[in-house]
């Protein structure tokens, strides 16, 4: 199985920290945040990993090249400038990805095991999405559990997901977010959702990522 790395973001909420640098590139533990989930990733047995560019992607191309020195085999997609948003990035991806793909947000910081998703089936069209407690920036949350009505206690999404290819059969490519997407296959069954309940950050802010920082520095 492959997975895609979202880190075509432009990272606005971040200067001036991602003037010159792609967020996923910051420093999290002394290391750039996506070579976290490329560690991760590789430890679950997936080596064949895409990354999608934008801002500032040469600087995560001169880091990791073809991935071999990570023990992995990374290719890049690149967007036009000011990126493709999600579920663009994804469709422009999906001739790199096969039949059944893991996407990990590159500005998350995550002890999630993506094993477990390896191990779904899944039907063609269908997807699965990981979601987490509501953090203080997303107190309303994005999503309601599967199994349970829309109107129910909504929970935050994680940003870690695995897709057949034909969950997106039928939609151009071009600028498009995925949350829509995300709330019509949601209303059609299509898509099954988890609660994790373990370590997630989202690196949103310099405050976000100088308190994550701290944190792991005191553990």
């Amino acid at each position: 199985m492959k997975a895609l790395i979202l880190a075509a973001g432009r990272g606005q909420r971040m200067m001036p920290l991602t003037q010159n640098m792609p967020k996923p590139m910051l420093k999290v533990a002394e290391k750039p945040l996506i070579e976290h989930h490329i560690n991760n990733l590789k430890a679950a047995g997936i080596t064949d990993i895409v990354i999608n560019l934008a801002w500032q992607g040469d600087k995560i191309k001169d880091y990791f090249n073809d991935g071999s020195q990570f023990g992995v085999n990374i290719l890049y997609s690149q967007e036009v400038e000011g990126g493709l948003e999600t579920a663009g990035g994804i469709i422009q991806a999906l001739p790199l990805l096969g039949e059944s793909f893991i996407v990990v947000n590159g500005d998350v910081y995550t002890d999630y095991d993506v094993s477990a998703l390896m191990q779904l089936h899944l039907q063609a069209g269908e997807a699965h999405i990981v979601l987490i407690q509501n953090p203080p920036h997303n107190p309303d949350g994005d999503f309601s559990l599967s199994h349970l009505s829309p109107e129910s206690q909504k929970y935050t999404f994680s940003g870690i997901s695995r897709y057949q290819a034909d969950f997106f059969k039928g939609l151009t490519q071009g600028r498009r977010p995925l949350g829509p997407i995300l709330r019509e296959k949601l209303s059609k069954h299509v898509i099954s959702t988890e609660l994790y309940i373990g370590q997630w950050d989202d690196i949103g802010t310099p405050e976000r990522l100088n308190d994550l920082n701290k944190r792991l520095a005191a553990h």
